[in-house]
């Protein structure tokens, strides 16, 4: 069975769907410029909970909206709009044009598909009629300033995945485009936002020509795609507070109950010992990674070496690493011949499933690639099956590679050296082999590359 950290009840907990199945959602991205390794993180996130869940046997439903309108950035102007002045196009080209590299980004890290991925935009009426509902049952209320606020103080659990209680929260603590004395309560929130001056990206309502608050994008969709009762939510850290706690409020003001039955947030990552920012100077995309003749499953399989809700700091070397040690698992399956056939490991799958435990199953596979007893063919049936979880497209066959001239040498000069039982000189020639790009294999024939 598979468990998982719950972000509410701050324990590890059984995620048993209902009826063998499986209802999640996870939020996806603001599609206004290419997203981060930060921000796939999050999603990979998703992607090992789904692969888990159904090795663990249950069917797995995953929803995950696109937000391309609505979400405002710090000079309180919607950041697609921005992003569109920037580049002088139409902000629904931007869109589309940041949602298709979303959705290569995705695939290049061998992140399966949703099943539905709803869009912001073409979901306003599911938001129009949420609003009305929460009007009518008093969860929300029409400010003097014309948009649509929820009343905070409506719902008393307020804080319960965050622990950021109402009480304790002070004026001015989230950015929002009102007037002094608009809202009945400093930390109510906007549902809906009347428009002003602003000309795109703006819809007709009951309360006027505006565009949706960020929060209640998440509420909509995930009730009108996935029913009154969702199993697992899936986010990135930042957004537990304050979308997450602003998401449950309006959804269980909704339904009348507890709408999702497990929270589950993913870690801050670093990179290079900085949170990755523009001002920084230290955003890596995917694209980047592929720059710099390094496999993008890299990015993958160094996020496996840490826990999902620890901290972790990316680094270029820990990205050639772990490029260096995926070409060399694709020779050890390779080598163990053309079956599709799996093997299950009892240590790998109780890691998996043991609140995705990713370092621990990676180290058992390390283990299983020393060991000389395991013939070939065994070898690739176990890594095939921990790769159902892990993702690394291990059965993708080796590229051929041509040696340079100092490769060859350096080759040469390691076999001279294991051969005099200079294991130390014959170490250090295989990390500058490594670090050039090749993955070293030694074995009862001698060594072998990749």
């Amino acid at each position: 069975m598979l468990k998982l950290y719950e972000t509410r009840s701050r324990e590890v907990v059984n995620i048993t769907g209902s009826a063998g199945q499986l209802k999640m959602y996870c939020c996806g991205p603001t599609v206004y410029r290419d997203a981060h390794v930060g921000n796939l993180r999050t999603f990979l996130l998703s992607d090992l909970i789904v692969r888990a869940a159904k090795l663990s046997g249950l069917n797995v439903t995953l929803v995950q909206n696109i937000t391309d309108v609505g979400h405002m950035a710090a000079d309180l102007e919607d950041k697609i709009l921005s992003q569109s002045k920037v580049e002088k196009i139409d902000p629904f080209e931007i869109v589309k044009k940041y949602e298709e590299r979303f959705h290569e980004d995705l695939a290049r890290l061998n992140i399966l598909p949703a099943d539905l991925y709803p869009r912001a935009s073409e979901s306003i009426e599911l938001m129009i009629s949420a609003i009305e509902k929460l009007i009518e049952n008093g969860s929300a209320y029409i400010g003097t300033d014309g948009n649509v606020y929820f009343d905070a103080q409506s719902f008393p659990t307020y804080g319960a995945i965050s622990g950021n209680r109402l009480g304790a929260l002070k004026p001015g603590y989230r950015l929002e485009t009102t007037e002094d004395g608009a809202k009945r309560f400093h930390a109510d929130w906007a549902l809906w936002k009347i428009a002003h001056d602003r000309t795109q990206m703006v819809w007709h309502t009951p309360w006027g020509l505006g565009f949706p608050g960020w929060h209640i994008e998440c509420s909509a969709m995930s009730l009108a795609h996935l029913g009154q009762n969702v199993d697992v939510h899936v986010g990135g850290i930042d957004l537990r507070f304050p979308h997450h706690e602003n998401e449950r409020a309006q959804s269980n003001a909704l339904t009348g109950h507890e709408t999702v039955t497990h929270w589950i947030h993913g870690e801050h990552l670093l990179f290079e010992g900085r949170k990755m920012s523009k001002s920084s100077g230290n955003v890596v995309l995917i694209q980047d990674i592929i720059d710099r003749d390094l496999d993008p499953l890299s990015a993958r399989l160094a996020f496996l070496e840490n826990r999902y809700r620890s901290q972790m700091d990316l680094t270029w070397a820990s990205l050639k690493a772990a490029h260096s040690t995926i070409k060399r698992w694709r020779g050890v399956v390779a080598s163990g011949g053309a079956s599709s056939d799996v093997e299950s490991d009892s240590e790998i799958e109780n890691a998996l499933l043991n609140d995705l435990d990713t370092p621990k199953a990676l180290q058992r596979l390390r283990a299983i690639e020393k060991d000389a007893q395991i013939d070939p063919s065994r070898k690739r049936a176990l890594f095939l099956f921990a790769d159902q979880v892990l993702g690394l497209d291990l059965k993708r066959v080796p590229e051929e590679k041509v040696l340079t001239r100092e490769q060859a040498a350096l080759l040469q000069s390691r076999q001279e050296a294991r051969l005099r039982k200079d294991f130390a000189e014959s170490d250090r020639l295989r990390g500058l082999l490594e670090a050039d790009g090749l993955a070293i294999h030694d074995g009862p024939d001698g060594q072998s590359w990749s």
